[in-house]
Protein backbone atom coordinates (compact mmCIF):
# COMPACT_ATOMS: atom_id res chain seq x y z
CA UNK A 1 0.00 0.00 0.00
CA UNK A 2 1.32 3.39 -1.00
CA UNK A 3 1.10 6.39 1.64
CA UNK A 4 -1.63 8.37 -0.17
CA UNK A 5 -1.60 12.44 1.12
CA UNK A 6 -4.13 13.90 3.26
CA UNK A 7 -7.04 14.36 1.10
CA UNK A 8 -8.40 17.67 0.74
CA UNK A 9 -11.98 18.72 1.46
CA UNK A 10 -14.52 17.93 -1.63
CA UNK A 11 -16.10 20.21 -3.40
CA UNK A 12 -18.79 22.34 -1.46
CA UNK A 13 -17.41 21.40 2.07
CA UNK A 14 -17.07 24.57 4.59
CA UNK A 15 -13.26 25.36 4.94
CA UNK A 16 -11.52 26.01 8.48
CA UNK A 17 -13.90 28.54 10.40
CA UNK A 18 -11.17 31.34 11.67
CA UNK A 19 -13.38 31.80 14.57
CA UNK A 20 -12.88 27.79 15.59
CA UNK A 21 -9.08 28.35 15.11
CA UNK A 22 -8.85 31.18 17.13
CA UNK A 23 -10.58 29.42 19.90
CA UNK A 24 -8.40 26.55 19.06
CA UNK A 25 -5.20 28.75 19.85
CA UNK A 26 -6.70 29.98 23.12
CA UNK A 27 -7.53 26.45 24.18
CA UNK A 28 -3.53 25.51 23.63
CA UNK A 29 -2.28 24.69 26.46
CA UNK A 30 0.85 26.78 25.74
CA UNK A 31 1.34 29.69 23.81
CA UNK A 32 3.23 29.83 20.88
CA UNK A 33 6.69 31.92 20.98
CA UNK A 34 8.82 32.41 18.68
CA UNK A 35 11.05 29.05 19.45
CA UNK A 36 8.05 27.53 18.47
CA UNK A 37 5.10 25.67 20.46
CA UNK A 38 5.59 25.23 24.52
CA UNK A 39 5.36 22.30 26.03
CA UNK A 40 1.99 22.43 28.42
CA UNK A 41 3.53 22.58 31.63
CA UNK A 42 1.39 19.63 33.56
CA UNK A 43 1.44 17.61 30.44
CA UNK A 44 3.17 14.62 32.87
CA UNK A 45 -0.28 15.38 35.42
CA UNK A 46 -2.00 15.31 32.33
CA UNK A 47 -0.61 11.75 31.26
CA UNK A 48 -1.23 10.60 34.66
CA UNK A 49 -4.97 11.19 34.33
CA UNK A 50 -5.07 9.80 30.57
CA UNK A 51 -3.14 7.11 31.75
CA UNK A 52 -5.89 6.02 34.27
CA UNK A 53 -8.77 7.04 32.20
CA UNK A 54 -7.48 4.22 30.12
CA UNK A 55 -6.89 1.95 32.66
CA UNK A 56 -10.15 1.07 33.90
CA UNK A 57 -11.32 0.70 30.58
CA UNK A 58 -8.84 -1.86 29.95
CA UNK A 59 -8.82 -3.40 33.63
CA UNK A 60 -12.57 -3.79 32.92
CA UNK A 61 -12.51 -5.58 30.03
CA UNK A 62 -11.13 -9.01 32.29
CA UNK A 63 -11.69 -7.81 36.21
CA UNK A 64 -15.25 -9.46 35.91
CA UNK A 65 -13.93 -12.21 34.59
CA UNK A 66 -12.91 -13.41 38.32
CA UNK A 67 -16.16 -12.30 39.77
CA UNK A 68 -17.86 -14.32 37.51
CA UNK A 69 -18.87 -17.16 39.58
CA UNK A 70 -20.13 -15.06 42.55
CA UNK A 71 -21.90 -12.90 40.49
CA UNK A 72 -23.80 -15.89 38.75
CA UNK A 73 -24.43 -17.61 42.02
CA UNK A 74 -25.95 -14.56 43.09
CA UNK A 75 -28.27 -13.24 40.63
CA UNK A 76 -29.13 -16.77 39.66
CA UNK A 77 -27.47 -16.45 36.28
CA UNK A 78 -27.59 -19.12 33.73
CA UNK A 79 -24.93 -21.07 32.16
CA UNK A 80 -25.88 -20.48 29.03
CA UNK A 81 -26.28 -16.98 29.84
CA UNK A 82 -23.38 -16.32 31.68
CA UNK A 83 -21.29 -15.16 28.61
CA UNK A 84 -23.28 -11.86 28.59
CA UNK A 85 -21.54 -10.28 31.40
CA UNK A 86 -18.17 -10.09 29.45
CA UNK A 87 -19.77 -10.09 25.99
CA UNK A 88 -22.26 -7.26 26.67
CA UNK A 89 -19.57 -4.89 27.20
CA UNK A 90 -17.09 -5.94 24.61
CA UNK A 91 -19.98 -6.39 21.67
CA UNK A 92 -20.55 -2.51 22.86
CA UNK A 93 -17.06 -1.31 23.05
CA UNK A 94 -16.04 -2.92 19.79
CA UNK A 95 -18.78 -2.21 17.77
CA UNK A 96 -18.84 1.55 18.87
CA UNK A 97 -15.34 2.57 18.84
CA UNK A 98 -15.53 4.13 15.52
CA UNK A 99 -18.37 6.17 16.26
CA UNK A 100 -16.91 7.69 19.47
CA UNK A 101 -13.65 8.54 17.77
CA UNK A 102 -15.65 10.60 14.85
CA UNK A 103 -17.55 12.21 17.84
CA UNK A 104 -14.06 12.91 19.64
CA UNK A 105 -13.47 14.72 16.51
CA UNK A 106 -16.20 16.48 16.01
CA UNK A 107 -17.12 17.67 19.67
CA UNK A 108 -13.57 17.94 21.31
CA UNK A 109 -11.50 15.45 22.80
CA UNK A 110 -11.59 16.92 26.12
CA UNK A 111 -15.09 17.12 26.34
CA UNK A 112 -16.00 13.41 25.08
CA UNK A 113 -13.42 12.50 27.83
CA UNK A 114 -15.06 13.51 30.17
CA UNK A 115 -18.63 12.58 29.39
CA UNK A 116 -17.23 8.99 28.99
CA UNK A 117 -15.98 9.23 32.36
CA UNK A 118 -19.11 10.35 33.81
CA UNK A 119 -21.51 7.87 32.34
CA UNK A 120 -18.89 5.05 32.84
CA UNK A 121 -19.13 5.86 36.05
CA UNK A 122 -22.87 6.21 36.13
CA UNK A 123 -23.39 2.55 34.10
CA UNK A 124 -20.43 0.78 36.97
CA UNK A 125 -22.64 2.02 39.67
CA UNK A 126 -25.77 0.78 38.21
CA UNK A 127 -24.03 -2.43 37.35
CA UNK A 128 -22.98 -3.10 40.75
CA UNK A 129 -26.49 -2.56 42.14
CA UNK A 130 -27.57 -5.09 40.16
CA UNK A 131 -30.56 -7.07 41.46
CA UNK A 132 -30.71 -9.57 38.23
CA UNK A 133 -29.28 -10.69 35.34
CA UNK A 134 -30.75 -8.27 33.05
CA UNK A 135 -30.05 -5.40 34.98
CA UNK A 136 -26.25 -6.23 34.93
CA UNK A 137 -26.33 -7.18 31.04
CA UNK A 138 -27.42 -3.77 30.25
CA UNK A 139 -24.73 -1.67 32.49
CA UNK A 140 -21.91 -4.14 30.97
CA UNK A 141 -23.27 -3.17 27.78
CA UNK A 142 -23.80 1.19 28.65
CA UNK A 143 -20.04 0.53 30.17
CA UNK A 144 -19.35 -0.22 26.36
CA UNK A 145 -21.06 2.63 24.78
CA UNK A 146 -19.49 5.02 27.40
CA UNK A 147 -15.87 2.98 27.08
CA UNK A 148 -16.19 3.85 23.30
CA UNK A 149 -16.65 7.20 23.80
CA UNK A 150 -13.85 7.31 26.79
CA UNK A 151 -11.06 5.24 24.72
CA UNK A 152 -10.40 7.22 21.75
CA UNK A 153 -10.49 10.35 23.35
CA UNK A 154 -7.92 9.38 25.85
CA UNK A 155 -5.30 8.53 23.25
CA UNK A 156 -5.85 11.38 20.88
CA UNK A 157 -5.52 13.60 23.92
CA UNK A 158 -2.06 11.65 24.49
CA UNK A 159 -1.22 12.36 21.08
CA UNK A 160 -1.70 15.78 21.34
CA UNK A 161 -0.34 16.62 24.59
CA UNK A 162 2.92 15.14 24.07
CA UNK A 163 4.92 16.96 20.98
CA UNK A 164 8.10 16.73 21.43
CA UNK A 165 9.72 13.03 19.91
CA UNK A 166 11.30 11.72 23.29
CA UNK A 167 8.49 12.60 25.51
CA UNK A 168 6.14 11.34 23.26
CA UNK A 169 8.06 7.92 23.44
CA UNK A 170 7.93 8.02 27.24
CA UNK A 171 4.62 8.84 27.02
CA UNK A 172 3.14 5.84 25.09
CA UNK A 173 5.88 3.67 26.93
CA UNK A 174 3.61 4.63 30.23
CA UNK A 175 0.30 4.03 27.48
CA UNK A 176 1.42 0.89 25.75
CA UNK A 177 2.58 -0.45 29.24
CA UNK A 178 -2.03 0.14 30.70
CA UNK A 179 -3.04 -1.34 27.32
CA UNK A 180 -0.47 -4.07 27.56
CA UNK A 181 -0.83 -4.88 31.18
CA UNK A 182 -3.85 -3.77 32.05
CA UNK A 183 -6.02 -6.92 31.18
CA UNK A 184 -3.74 -8.69 34.21
CA UNK A 185 -4.24 -5.78 36.88
CA UNK A 186 -7.52 -6.57 35.92
CA UNK A 187 -7.57 -10.34 37.00
CA UNK A 188 -5.35 -9.48 39.56
CA UNK A 189 -7.64 -6.62 40.90
CA UNK A 190 -10.72 -8.53 40.16
CA UNK A 191 -8.99 -11.43 42.64
CA UNK A 192 -8.31 -9.26 45.24
CA UNK A 193 -12.12 -7.69 45.14
CA UNK A 194 -13.86 -10.67 44.80
CA UNK A 195 -12.27 -12.44 47.92
CA UNK A 196 -11.81 -9.34 50.31
CA UNK A 197 -15.08 -7.49 49.80
CA UNK A 198 -17.56 -8.44 47.29
CA UNK A 199 -18.04 -9.25 43.38
CA UNK A 200 -20.35 -6.14 43.37
CA UNK A 201 -16.79 -3.58 43.99
CA UNK A 202 -15.31 -5.06 40.75
CA UNK A 203 -17.48 -2.37 39.48
CA UNK A 204 -17.88 -0.23 41.93
CA UNK A 205 -14.22 0.37 42.15
CA UNK A 206 -14.72 2.19 38.41
CA UNK A 207 -17.07 4.94 40.03
CA UNK A 208 -13.78 5.83 42.62
CA UNK A 209 -11.74 5.67 39.54
CA UNK A 210 -13.85 7.66 37.54
CA UNK A 211 -14.49 10.64 39.85
CA UNK A 212 -10.78 10.87 40.82
CA UNK A 213 -10.03 11.12 36.62
CA UNK A 214 -12.84 13.62 36.13
CA UNK A 215 -12.02 16.03 38.60
CA UNK A 216 -7.98 15.74 37.31
CA UNK A 217 -9.01 16.25 33.61
CA UNK A 218 -11.43 19.36 34.50
CA UNK A 219 -8.12 20.79 36.11
CA UNK A 220 -5.22 19.48 33.85
CA UNK A 221 -6.47 18.74 30.36
CA UNK A 222 -6.70 20.93 27.41
CA UNK A 223 -7.50 20.61 24.05
CA UNK A 224 -9.10 22.77 20.58
CA UNK A 225 -12.13 23.23 19.98
CA UNK A 226 -13.79 20.55 18.16
CA UNK A 227 -14.94 20.54 14.36
CA UNK A 228 -18.26 22.58 14.33
CA UNK A 229 -18.43 22.25 10.44
CA UNK A 230 -18.24 18.43 9.92
CA UNK A 231 -20.85 16.40 9.86
CA UNK A 232 -21.51 12.77 11.25
CA UNK A 233 -21.49 9.85 8.32
CA UNK A 234 -24.59 8.12 9.69
CA UNK A 235 -24.59 5.59 6.61
CA UNK A 236 -21.42 4.85 7.70
CA UNK A 237 -22.00 4.41 11.26
CA UNK A 238 -24.86 2.12 10.38
CA UNK A 239 -22.79 -0.30 8.23
CA UNK A 240 -19.79 0.03 10.31
CA UNK A 241 -20.79 -0.74 13.70
CA UNK A 242 -23.27 -2.99 12.69
CA UNK A 243 -20.82 -5.01 10.89
CA UNK A 244 -18.28 -5.19 13.37
CA UNK A 245 -21.17 -5.55 16.23
CA UNK A 246 -22.68 -8.59 13.89
CA UNK A 247 -19.16 -10.26 13.67
CA UNK A 248 -18.33 -9.89 17.67
CA UNK A 249 -21.98 -11.17 18.14
CA UNK A 250 -21.65 -14.11 15.93
CA UNK A 251 -18.10 -15.29 17.34
CA UNK A 252 -19.61 -14.88 20.97
CA UNK A 253 -22.49 -17.36 19.78
CA UNK A 254 -20.20 -19.48 18.10
CA UNK A 255 -18.91 -20.66 21.32
CA UNK A 256 -22.42 -22.27 22.66
CA UNK A 257 -24.09 -22.94 19.22
CA UNK A 258 -21.10 -23.96 17.18
CA UNK A 259 -19.45 -22.89 13.79
CA UNK A 260 -21.82 -24.43 11.90
CA UNK A 261 -24.91 -22.66 13.26
CA UNK A 262 -26.67 -20.77 11.05
CA UNK A 263 -27.34 -18.08 13.12
CA UNK A 264 -23.66 -17.84 13.49
CA UNK A 265 -22.72 -18.27 9.62
CA UNK A 266 -25.47 -15.50 9.02
CA UNK A 267 -23.77 -12.98 11.73
CA UNK A 268 -20.23 -13.63 10.45
CA UNK A 269 -21.36 -13.49 6.77
CA UNK A 270 -23.57 -10.37 6.80
CA UNK A 271 -20.91 -8.68 9.10
CA UNK A 272 -18.14 -9.35 7.03
CA UNK A 273 -20.37 -8.11 4.22
CA UNK A 274 -21.70 -5.02 6.04
CA UNK A 275 -18.19 -4.13 5.99
CA UNK A 276 -17.12 -4.40 2.70
CA UNK A 277 -19.93 -2.50 1.64
CA UNK A 278 -18.79 0.05 4.09
CA UNK A 279 -15.43 0.41 2.62
CA UNK A 280 -16.94 0.91 -0.47
CA UNK A 281 -19.09 3.81 1.09
CA UNK A 282 -16.17 5.23 2.98
CA UNK A 283 -14.20 5.72 -0.37
CA UNK A 284 -17.10 7.97 -1.85
CA UNK A 285 -18.44 9.75 1.77
CA UNK A 286 -18.34 13.50 1.81
CA UNK A 287 -18.05 12.78 5.84
CA UNK A 288 -16.41 9.57 5.80
CA UNK A 289 -16.46 7.79 9.78
CA UNK A 290 -13.04 6.42 8.64
CA UNK A 291 -10.98 8.29 6.05
CA UNK A 292 -9.44 5.69 4.88
CA UNK A 293 -6.34 7.45 3.96
CA UNK A 294 -5.75 6.52 7.93
CA UNK A 295 -5.31 2.88 7.52
CA UNK A 296 -4.11 3.41 3.75
CA UNK A 297 -0.68 4.37 4.86
CA UNK A 298 0.96 1.26 4.71
CA UNK A 299 2.82 1.24 8.54
CA UNK A 300 -0.06 2.43 9.91
CA UNK A 301 -2.19 0.03 8.15
CA UNK A 302 0.43 -2.79 9.39
CA UNK A 303 0.60 -1.54 12.89
CA UNK A 304 -3.41 -1.95 13.18
CA UNK A 305 -3.16 -5.54 12.24
CA UNK A 306 -0.62 -6.10 13.81
CA UNK A 307 -2.76 -5.09 17.36
CA UNK A 308 -5.09 -7.08 16.25
CA UNK A 309 -3.68 -10.40 15.45
CA UNK A 310 -1.49 -10.05 18.51
CA UNK A 311 -4.24 -9.29 21.06
CA UNK A 312 -6.27 -12.27 19.60
CA UNK A 313 -3.39 -14.30 20.83
CA UNK A 314 -3.25 -12.84 24.23
CA UNK A 315 -7.00 -12.52 25.35
CA UNK A 316 -7.12 -16.27 24.62
CA UNK A 317 -4.23 -17.00 26.86
CA UNK A 318 -5.97 -15.26 29.40
CA UNK A 319 -8.16 -16.63 29.05
CA UNK A 320 -6.76 -20.26 29.39
CA UNK A 321 -4.83 -19.65 32.14
CA UNK A 322 -7.76 -18.39 34.21
CA UNK A 323 -9.44 -21.65 33.83
CA UNK A 324 -6.54 -23.45 33.91
CA UNK A 325 -4.67 -21.86 37.27
CA UNK A 326 -8.68 -22.56 39.47
CA UNK A 327 -10.17 -25.12 37.77
CA UNK A 328 -7.22 -27.53 37.34
CA UNK A 329 -4.57 -26.71 39.79
CA UNK A 330 -6.96 -25.32 42.66
CA UNK A 331 -5.91 -21.88 43.18
CA UNK A 332 -7.93 -19.16 45.03
CA UNK A 333 -9.43 -16.05 42.49
CA UNK A 334 -6.84 -13.61 44.32
CA UNK A 335 -4.16 -16.43 43.93
CA UNK A 336 -4.84 -16.85 40.08
CA UNK A 337 -4.82 -12.95 40.14
CA UNK A 338 -1.66 -12.68 41.77
CA UNK A 339 0.02 -15.45 38.97
CA UNK A 340 -0.08 -12.57 36.46
CA UNK A 341 1.59 -10.25 38.55
CA UNK A 342 4.86 -10.71 37.01
CA UNK A 343 3.68 -10.89 33.49
CA UNK A 344 2.10 -7.39 33.80
CA UNK A 345 5.34 -6.06 35.32
CA UNK A 346 7.62 -7.28 33.00
CA UNK A 347 4.84 -5.56 30.34
CA UNK A 348 5.65 -2.69 32.03
CA UNK A 349 8.99 -2.90 32.23
CA UNK A 350 9.84 -3.34 28.19
CA UNK A 351 7.54 -0.70 27.67
CA UNK A 352 8.89 1.68 29.49
CA UNK A 353 12.88 0.91 29.67
CA UNK A 354 12.87 -0.92 26.41
CA UNK A 355 10.89 0.42 23.41
CA UNK A 356 10.29 4.28 24.75
CA UNK A 357 14.07 4.56 25.26
CA UNK A 358 14.70 3.06 21.65
CA UNK A 359 11.73 3.85 19.65
CA UNK A 360 13.53 7.14 18.74
CA UNK A 361 16.71 5.44 17.16
CA UNK A 362 15.34 1.80 16.15
CA UNK A 363 12.56 1.39 13.17
CA UNK A 364 9.45 0.12 14.96
CA UNK A 365 9.07 -2.94 13.13
CA UNK A 366 12.66 -4.30 14.72
CA UNK A 367 10.92 -3.78 17.93
CA UNK A 368 7.35 -5.17 16.74
CA UNK A 369 8.35 -8.46 14.95
CA UNK A 370 11.20 -9.25 17.26
CA UNK A 371 8.60 -9.30 20.34
CA UNK A 372 5.99 -10.82 18.43
CA UNK A 373 8.34 -13.85 17.80
CA UNK A 374 9.29 -13.70 21.66
CA UNK A 375 5.10 -14.10 22.40
CA UNK A 376 5.43 -16.94 20.05
CA UNK A 377 7.94 -18.59 21.55
CA UNK A 378 6.44 -17.90 25.29
CA UNK A 379 3.21 -19.16 23.93
CA UNK A 380 3.95 -22.20 22.71
CA UNK A 381 6.22 -23.41 25.47
CA UNK A 382 3.11 -22.93 27.34
CA UNK A 383 1.74 -25.79 25.26
CA UNK A 384 3.62 -28.13 27.25
CA UNK A 385 1.69 -27.90 30.86
CA UNK A 386 -0.06 -30.34 32.25
CA UNK A 387 -1.91 -31.44 35.29
CA UNK A 388 0.84 -31.83 37.36
CA UNK A 389 2.80 -28.46 35.74
CA UNK A 390 3.70 -26.41 38.77
CA UNK A 391 4.15 -22.54 38.49
CA UNK A 392 7.89 -21.77 38.69
CA UNK A 393 8.99 -24.56 36.13
CA UNK A 394 6.18 -24.47 33.95
CA UNK A 395 4.10 -21.05 33.60
CA UNK A 396 6.67 -18.45 35.17
CA UNK A 397 9.25 -18.68 32.41
CA UNK A 398 6.41 -18.99 29.70
CA UNK A 399 4.22 -15.95 31.12
CA UNK A 400 7.86 -13.83 31.94
CA UNK A 401 8.48 -14.11 27.95
CA UNK A 402 4.91 -13.19 27.39
CA UNK A 403 5.44 -10.24 28.65
CA UNK A 404 8.79 -9.27 27.77
CA UNK A 405 7.67 -9.93 23.89
CA UNK A 406 4.44 -7.78 24.31
CA UNK A 407 6.10 -4.88 26.34
CA UNK A 408 8.30 -4.69 22.83
CA UNK A 409 4.78 -4.92 20.84
CA UNK A 410 2.42 -2.55 22.38
CA UNK A 411 4.05 1.08 22.56
CA UNK A 412 5.38 1.07 18.94
CA UNK A 413 2.37 0.02 17.37
CA UNK A 414 0.28 2.00 19.09
CA UNK A 415 2.43 4.89 18.58
CA UNK A 416 3.11 4.29 14.81
CA UNK A 417 -0.98 3.86 14.63
CA UNK A 418 -1.77 7.21 15.80
CA UNK A 419 1.34 8.96 13.95
CA UNK A 420 0.86 11.24 11.02
CA UNK A 421 -2.57 12.15 10.61
CA UNK A 422 -4.19 15.23 10.67
CA UNK A 423 -5.54 16.41 14.10
CA UNK A 424 -9.26 16.48 12.73
CA UNK A 425 -8.43 12.93 12.65
CA UNK A 426 -6.33 11.95 15.50
CA UNK A 427 -9.80 11.05 17.43
CA UNK A 428 -10.82 7.91 14.49
CA UNK A 429 -7.39 7.34 14.48
CA UNK A 430 -6.95 6.15 18.05
CA UNK A 431 -10.47 4.26 17.86
CA UNK A 432 -9.08 2.35 14.74
CA UNK A 433 -6.07 0.98 17.42
CA UNK A 434 -8.74 0.74 20.40
CA UNK A 435 -11.31 -1.13 17.71
CA UNK A 436 -8.48 -3.49 16.74
CA UNK A 437 -8.06 -4.47 20.45
CA UNK A 438 -11.53 -5.03 20.98
CA UNK A 439 -12.35 -6.92 18.21
CA UNK A 440 -9.09 -9.32 18.09
CA UNK A 441 -9.86 -9.62 22.02
CA UNK A 442 -13.28 -10.68 21.22
CA UNK A 443 -11.91 -13.04 18.43
CA UNK A 444 -9.41 -14.54 20.39
CA UNK A 445 -11.93 -15.80 23.01
CA UNK A 446 -14.55 -17.00 20.60
CA UNK A 447 -12.48 -18.98 18.24
CA UNK A 448 -9.90 -20.52 20.56
CA UNK A 449 -12.28 -21.55 22.83
CA UNK A 450 -14.39 -23.01 20.52
CA UNK A 451 -10.87 -24.79 19.31
CA UNK A 452 -10.25 -25.97 23.36
CA UNK A 453 -13.81 -26.93 23.38
CA UNK A 454 -13.80 -29.08 20.38
CA UNK A 455 -10.06 -30.83 21.38
CA UNK A 456 -11.56 -31.32 24.95
CA UNK A 457 -15.00 -32.77 23.98
CA UNK A 458 -12.99 -35.25 21.35
CA UNK A 459 -10.18 -36.35 23.73
CA UNK A 460 -12.61 -37.39 26.54
CA UNK A 461 -14.88 -39.04 23.97
CA UNK A 462 -11.97 -41.59 23.41
CA UNK A 463 -10.04 -41.49 26.47
CA UNK A 464 -13.19 -41.72 29.66
CA UNK A 465 -14.53 -45.24 27.22
CA UNK A 466 -11.26 -46.89 26.99
CA UNK A 467 -10.60 -45.71 31.10
CA UNK A 468 -14.11 -47.34 31.75
CA UNK A 469 -12.99 -50.66 30.04
CA UNK A 470 -10.14 -50.94 31.99
CA UNK A 471 -11.40 -50.64 35.04
CA UNK A 472 -14.19 -53.05 34.96
CA UNK A 473 -16.47 -50.75 33.86
CA UNK A 474 -16.75 -48.06 36.89
CA UNK A 475 -14.35 -44.93 37.42
CA UNK A 476 -14.43 -43.42 40.99
CA UNK A 477 -14.73 -39.32 41.33
CA UNK A 478 -11.21 -39.04 41.49
CA UNK A 479 -10.17 -40.99 38.56
CA UNK A 480 -13.35 -39.25 36.37
CA UNK A 481 -11.95 -36.03 37.91
CA UNK A 482 -8.43 -36.42 36.59
CA UNK A 483 -9.55 -37.45 33.24
CA UNK A 484 -11.32 -34.46 32.78
CA UNK A 485 -8.46 -32.06 34.31
CA UNK A 486 -6.61 -34.20 31.50
CA UNK A 487 -9.16 -33.44 28.60
CA UNK A 488 -9.31 -29.91 29.68
CA UNK A 489 -5.35 -29.10 29.68
CA UNK A 490 -5.51 -30.76 26.38
CA UNK A 491 -7.62 -28.60 24.88
CA UNK A 492 -6.10 -25.85 26.44
CA UNK A 493 -2.08 -26.39 25.54
CA UNK A 494 -3.70 -27.26 21.63
CA UNK A 495 -5.51 -23.81 21.24
CA UNK A 496 -2.55 -22.04 23.29
CA UNK A 497 -0.41 -23.84 20.04
CA UNK A 498 -2.97 -21.83 17.82
CA UNK A 499 -2.62 -18.45 19.76
CA UNK A 500 1.39 -18.95 18.65
CA UNK A 501 0.83 -19.68 15.21
CA UNK A 502 -1.36 -16.09 15.57
CA UNK A 503 1.35 -14.28 16.97
CA UNK A 504 4.16 -15.52 14.30
CA UNK A 505 1.42 -14.40 11.57
CA UNK A 506 1.56 -11.28 13.42
CA UNK A 507 5.79 -11.03 13.54
CA UNK A 508 5.57 -11.41 9.93
CA UNK A 509 2.88 -9.10 9.14
CA UNK A 510 4.88 -6.50 11.38
CA UNK A 511 8.05 -7.30 9.80
CA UNK A 512 6.72 -6.81 5.90
CA UNK A 513 3.82 -4.49 5.91
CA UNK A 514 5.72 -1.71 8.54
CA UNK A 515 8.43 0.37 7.26
CA UNK A 516 8.43 4.07 9.13
CA UNK A 517 11.83 5.19 9.92
CA UNK A 518 12.88 6.03 13.65
CA UNK A 519 11.02 8.23 14.89
CA UNK A 520 9.23 9.33 11.95
CA UNK A 521 5.68 10.06 12.17
CA UNK A 522 4.93 8.30 8.34
CA UNK A 523 6.18 5.92 6.54
CA UNK A 524 9.68 6.78 4.26
CA UNK A 525 7.45 7.68 1.04
CA UNK A 526 5.92 9.99 2.72
CA UNK A 527 4.04 12.93 0.39
CA UNK A 528 4.33 16.66 1.63
CA UNK A 529 0.71 16.65 2.60
CA UNK A 530 1.65 14.02 4.53
CA UNK A 531 4.35 15.54 6.15
CA UNK A 532 2.10 18.64 6.54
CA UNK A 533 -0.16 16.48 8.70
CA UNK A 534 2.61 15.48 10.91
CA UNK A 535 3.90 18.94 11.04
CA UNK A 536 0.41 20.48 12.20
CA UNK A 537 0.47 17.50 15.18
CA UNK A 538 3.56 19.00 16.40
CA UNK A 539 2.05 22.14 16.17
CA UNK A 540 -0.74 21.09 18.93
Amino acid sequence: MSNPATPTPPSGTPGPDPRASAGATRDRPAATERGGPQQDAHRWWALAVIALAQLMVVLDATIVNIALPSAQRDLGISTGNRQWVITAYTLAFGGLLLLGGRIADLVGRKRTFMIGLVGFAIASGLGGAAQNSAMLFGARALQGVFAAVLAPSALSLLTTTFTDGRERSKAFGIYGAIAGGGAAIGLLLGGVLTQYLDWRWCLYVNVVIAVIALVGAFALLHDREGNREARLDIPGVVLGCGGLIAIVYGLSEAESRGWSSPLVLALITGGVALLAVFAAWQSRAAHPLLPLHVIGDRSRGGAVLTTCLSTIGLFGMFLFMTFYLQNVLGYSALKAGLAFLPMSGMIILASTQISARLLNSVAPRYLISPGLLMAAGALYFLTFLDVHSTYAAHILPGTLLLGLGLGLVFMPAISTATSGVAPRDAGVASATVNTAQQVGGSIGTALLNTIAATITSSWLARHIPAAVAENNGRLTAAQRRLLTNEGVTHGFTVAIGWAALIMLAASVTAFLMINARPGSRSGPAATSADRGASDQVTAL
